[in-house]
């Protein structure tokens, strides 16, 4: 996918696209799916200092903390994109700064509702085995409080795998009731990493939605 030349870019296509990943950490977790993106968006990809294998920051101990270090480049409109523990963060910026949030993108998050109500398996274990040196404060904290999602204005699509155990495709729809401007795909076979193992037609939909 390529941007033409021939004429300018919309505000949308114009508009930063923010990039948050789960709880493993990683800036690099977009990265499959940036590159079957348009190399002329302008794409900011974050990292959780202290999460996954991660280089810790003092200054980061809790979601808060990152929820600050994603608001502060959020200085004119944006286009969100975020994976899991990533989309709560992306969830209350929408609701909180409807100006200043265009799009939004959500793929096998939780958002702030009762995932165990919903059939979700509980993550820590593995991924303290997976990660060991990370941050405790990520498998310490409290469920995340819920969120008026109802209030998201921003156009929302979500993206959600019919065989993950994190982060069910229940989830999903729920999200699909309670946000005004919704929509939902779901991968066939798709787990929690399906933004990685699934990149081309994750970020087809992400093209489609962004544009």
């Amino acid at each position: 996918m390529t941007d033409s030349s021939d004429h300018q870019p919309t505000a949308s296509q114009a508009a930063k696209k923010l990039f948050l990943p789960g709880a493993g950490g990683s800036s690099t977790f977009w990265d499959p799916v940036a590159s079957y993106l348009p190399e002329a968006w302008p794409k900011v990809r974050f990292s959780w200092p202290g999460l996954g294998a991660q280089p810790s920051d003092p200054r980061i101990n809790s979601m808060q903390d990152l929820h600050a270090l994603v608001a502060r480049e959020i200085a004119a409109p944006v286009d969100l994109v975020a994976q899991s523990m990533g989309g709560v963060i992306a969830a209350r910026l929408a609701i909180e700064t409807p100006k200043l949030v265009h799009r939004l993108v959500l793929t096998a998050t939780s958002a702030g509702v009762d995932m165990v109500s919903l059939g979700a398996s509980d993550w820590r274990s593995n991924y303290q085995q997976n990660f060991p040196n990370a941050a405790r404060w990520i498998i310490e904290q409290e469920a995340a409080s819920p969120l008026a999602l109802e209030q998201i204005l921003a156009p929302t699509l979500l993206i959600w795998g019919d065989s993950d155990p994190i982060s069910p495709v229940a989830v999903g729809e729920e999200l699909l009731r309670r946000i005004p401007n919704a929509q939902l795909e779901v991968v066939a076979g798709g787990d929690h990493d399906l933004a990685v193992l699934h990149a081309e037609l994750v970020a087809g939909w992400i093209h489609n939605h962004l544009k």
